[in-house]
């Protein structure tokens, strides 16, 4: 019982990094990455679509990203939602592809984006306490030995130990990244 509570925390602890690596990801550093088109909608016939199931996205320069329309009328709608979803880049629109340019990122602007980073991984710490805690109630509630229970958040302590630390070394490579010229 106590096996099946430690290994569904686990479970959640995993998902809550892979969230913070997505929105990790979503975080520009100065370089071409698809990853920042990923929450843009496209109203395509009536429907937001997402743009990656509009065009292809691939990168031809280090600091540039390409977007082909599989259907090329769709081309303009494609560039409405780039400018409606605040990525903070301006389409060029050739009449086949969209261009997106990524601008050189400022002294100023890493620190902010280093900042947002920051934030993101606390909001993990905070979501890894929530399921610590959870778990924790849930020893409690089981009828076993006191021994047992105390082993079981002892084991669930050592999670979160294990889990804060994964924050910790990937907010530490974003920042890396983040700040690097």
């Amino acid at each position: 019982m106590i096996e099946d509570i430690l290994t569904n925390t686990e479970l959640e602890m995993t998902e809550a990094i892979e969230n913070l690596e997505k929105r990790f990801s979503n975080i520009r550093a100065g370089r071409a990455n698809p990853a920042i088109l990923d929450g843009v909608m496209v109203n395509y016939y009536g429907s937001d679509t997402p743009l990656k199931q509009l065009a292809t996205i691939s990168i031809p320069e280090a600091r540039q990203l390409m977007i082909k329309p599989f259907d090329k009328s769709s081309i303009n709608a494609i560039e409405k939602g780039i400018y409606e979803s605040n990525v903070g880049l301006t389409p060029n629109n050739n009449g086949e592809v969209i261009i997106l340019n990524i601008p050189i990122l400022t002294e100023e602007t890493r620190r902010e984006y280093v900042k947002q980073a920051k934030s993101y991984a606390e909001d993990c710490r905070i979501v890894l306490r929530n399921i610590r805690q959870d778990a924790n109630k849930d020893i409690d509630k089981l009828e076993v030995p006191e021994d047992d229970a105390k082993k079981g958040q002892e084991d669930v302590q050592e999670l979160i130990n294990k889990y804060n630390k994964i924050v910790d070394e990937k907010f530490k490579e974003k920042e890396t990244e983040l700040m690097t010229v």
